[in-house]
């Protein structure tokens, strides 16, 4: 049976005779520890891409369990040890197991956007991200992937797919006051996908395209 390291091998050469994938802001990534890595989604691929990174290969990740039914992205998040979550609800199973392998050191990579955008630009946000930082007390690296997308019609044709993968700085999370809790999620939900629409091209930033926020952090990069 194949083992992680073994998975990982093989994905990693999967990408390098088939893509051009670049990895950036690598450096922001914590070589130890557990935190949360919020991405956009905007294909099956991205969780492959994020496993790949080249500083924690024991990253895993939230999975729709819709992909249960297909065969080849099951086998991956078996050995992966992904986390099964059933988006159409509240899946409290799930985010406490996330949340015990968070706390045992594990990198875990979620799609506050809940589900794929069919368009590649970012969907609001919904409010799990915060509340799983929130109650693991760790930090939140952002990403901002593009072009997976692209890559499996460009590999139909027989063209090699390009991949970017940016890396933000950790940032955490101020702890949520009693009164007034729910705009304050709102706000830092809000803070969590301005950080990565900002690692985005301009085309890929969707419903953040004009929030006040990402100018804010637009303008502190002189952009």
């Amino acid at each position: 049976m194949m083992n992680r390291e073994q998975l990982y091998r093989l994905v990693s050469s999967i990408f390098r005779r088939l893509t051009t994938t670049t990895f950036t802001g690598t450096e922001h990534i914590p070589p130890e520890g557990g935190f949360i890595m919020a991405t956009n989604h905007i294909s099956r691929l991205d969780t492959p891409v994020l496993f790949i990174n080249p500083v924690r290969r024991d990253m895993t990740a939230l999975v729709a369990d819709k992909y249960m039914n297909h065969i080849l992205f099951r086998w991956f998040t078996r050995i992966a040890e992904g986390v099964w979550i059933d988006r159409t609800k509240a899946d409290f199973g799930a985010m406490n197991q996330a949340l015990e392998m968070i706390r045992s050191g594990r990198p875990m990579g979620i799609a506050p956007e809940g589900t794929r955008s069919t368009t590649a630009q970012l969907l609001e946000g919904k409010p799990g991200v915060v509340l799983l930082a929130q109650r693991a007390k760790v930090p939140i690296v952002p990403v901002g992937i593009w072009g997976t997308e692209k890559t499996q019609p460009n590999l139909v044709r027989l063209r090699r797919g390009i991949i970017n993968a940016h890396f933000g700085p950790a940032f955490s999370l101020p702890p949520l006051p009693r009164e007034g809790r729910d705009a304050e999620i709102q706000r830092q939900t809000d803070e969590v996908m301005c950080r990565i629409a900002v690692l985005l091209p301009p085309e890929y930033r969707g419903f953040y395209a004009d929030h006040p926020r990402l100018q804010e952090l637009l303008a502190e990069q002189g952009k």
